[in-house]
């Protein structure tokens, strides 16, 4: 028999293996699409406005997206191409393109297969945001009143996940990622033509739009804990749908290990009190393990890289 990533999600019913909780399950009702998450357009990236638009909804959502970000069409659908070609493959074949290409192959309980890459590959097509014009880092840091290279300076390591969520018989039941935080700085996320992503704002889940070649930039608590929490990182989730296979590449984009991450000198004092102990990024890591048990070998593999 072949043994296809998709052959276990060829099924009637959800796996009671991957049947969630009914505290974490999404349940039957519908969340509906946010239309007011900021969508802030970086063709003339000078624009001063720029700063404030991503402050404010670093502020109020955690999230926002990016327009005529700089990265062209044609390399954001071949990436999806090969990774779509690469999901279909049988598991011990991905599993030994992970082994000889420095992937980490992950199966989950979860509703989708992930392939976290770590460093440089061709399939990095984030990562460019970061400090290329648009200037998403430097603008970020602009606004909190940081100084002049200061996130562009502790931001060495950088790692890309692949995620194919297949079509689910009863989403209701199951979820393609658990809510949770991103212990990134900041986190760019390609979200395909196929909503999925739902953000908890207030206490209720919102559900991101999906507009097209766009990026999901979201704030990550290393970043919150940096700006003492004048910004936030916002929990997320992902959910699944009946009718069709949605495929997502998400760029962390991570403090070095060594680094100590703290609320910046510049923006606490008295008035301010810092709300965050300094802690290493690795001891934070090692703490939260954000990729459960795949947590080490991802973290050793980046910084190897």
């Amino acid at each position: 028999m072949e043994n296809h990533v998709s052959r276990w999600f060829n099924v009637q019913t959800v796996p009671e293996s991957h049947t969630f909780s009914i505290e974490d399950r999404p349940g039957k009702k519908q969340i509906p699409l946010c239309r007011t998450i900021p969508i802030i357009d970086l063709a003339n990236s000078e624009r001063m406005e720029i700063v404030q638009e991503i402050i404010k909804a670093s502020q109020e959502y955690g999230f926002f997206q990016v327009t005529n970000h700089g990265v062209p069409e044609d390399v954001i659908n071949g990436a999806v191409k090969v990774l779509e070609e690469l999901f279909t493959m049988p598991v011990d074949e991905i599993s030994k393109e992970a082994n000889s290409n420095g992937w980490v192959y992950m199966g989950s309980t979860s509703f989708a297969t992930k392939v976290p890459i770590c460093g440089g590959t061709t399939l990095n097509i984030h990562a460019t945001l970061w400090n290329n014009p648009c200037k998403i880092g430097p603008k970020s840091q602009h606004g909190l009143g940081l100084e002049k290279g200061y996130l562009g300076g502790i931001s060495q390591v950088q790692f890309l996940t692949a995620s194919n969520y297949p079509p689910c018989p009863d989403p209701s039941l199951t979820l393609g990622l658990l809510k949770h935080f991103d212990h990134s700085l900041i986190t760019i996320l390609f979200q395909g033509n196929v909503e999925g992503l739902q953000v908890l704002k207030d206490g209720k889940w919102i559900g991101v739009e999906v507009v097209p070649n766009a990026f999901v930039v979201n704030i990550g608590t290393q970043v919150e804990i940096i700006s003492n929490g004048k910004l936030r990182s916002a929990q997320h989730r992902v959910v699944t749908n009946k009718e069709e296979a949605r495929t997502t590449i998400a760029t962390f984009i991570n403090p070095c290990p060594d680094c100590i991450i703290e609320p910046s000198k510049v923006i606490v004092n008295e008035a301010n009190p810092p709300l965050y102990p300094p802690l290493s990024f690795k001891e934070f890591v090692n703490v939260s393990k954000p990729f459960g048990p795949y947590t080490d070998v991802i973290q050793n593999g980046c910084i190897d890289e």
